[in-house]
């Protein structure tokens, strides 16, 4: 598989976005058809620490067992502890340019929102695109307004070889909108995590 064929189905998750063991989360999603994972461990009543890396140590296990990409979210030691696949960055989290001199071989993705993002980053350094919100969620306390997914067209105009990945309140109902605008994948935490038959949630992104 390609980067954007892996980038399809694309679960982001801690300990706090699940209504039951993060790792039966994980099991029950690689089972519906996942195909990327990001550790994000955020929140209220996240883990840190040493509980944080065991529970990522775990979680990568799962995904290595089962050919899952493993991203860690905006923490260059984690990525590197867990031997990450790729590390996800935001618009105030380390610059890609950066990263890419840490991490020369690891997948780097990128939160974007608007031109003004886009133009102040270096996208040479980087290997896809989270575009988003795609529409409002309240999973991130500190979400941006939503950019709809006219947003993925006017990327793919632009980008069209670039992997693109909609974020933000995309649920089973909406995700088809946001991949028939361009993009390569959808990234959802709730829609997948809060679902109460797991696998079929994932298997109708």
């Amino acid at each position: 598989m390609n980067l954007k064929e892996r980038l399809r189905k694309y679960l982001v998750m801690g300990s706090v976005n699940c209504n039951r063991a993060p790792e039966e989360t994980l099991r029950a999603a690689i089972k519906g058809g996942i195909t990327a994972f990001q550790y994000r461990e955020k929140g209220e009543g996240a883990l840190q620490g040493k509980e944080k890396v065991q529970l990522g140590l775990l979680l990568r296990q799962i995904c290595k067992q089962h050919d899952v990409l493993f991203i860690v979210n905006d923490d260059t030691d984690l990525a590197e502890s867990l031997d990450a696949d790729g590390i996800h960055v935001g618009q105030s989290d380390e610059s890609p340019a950066d990263l890419r001199e840490v991490f020369p071989d690891k997948i780097i993705g990128l939160s974007v929102s608007s031109w003004e993002e886009v133009e102040k980053s270096t996208l040479a350094a980087v290997d896809y695109l989270g575009a988003g919100p795609m529409f409002s969620t309240n999973t991130k306390a500190d979400a941006k307004n939503p950019v709809g997914p006219e947003w993925v067209r006017e990327l793919r105009r632009k980008y069209s070889s670039l992997p693109i990945v909609g974020i933000g309140g995309i649920s089973c109902g909406n995700s088809k909108d946001v991949l028939s605008a361009g993009a390569d994948g959808v990234a959802v935490i709730s829609a997948v995590t809060q679902a109460a038959d797991i696998p079929r949630a994932v298997r109708q992104l």
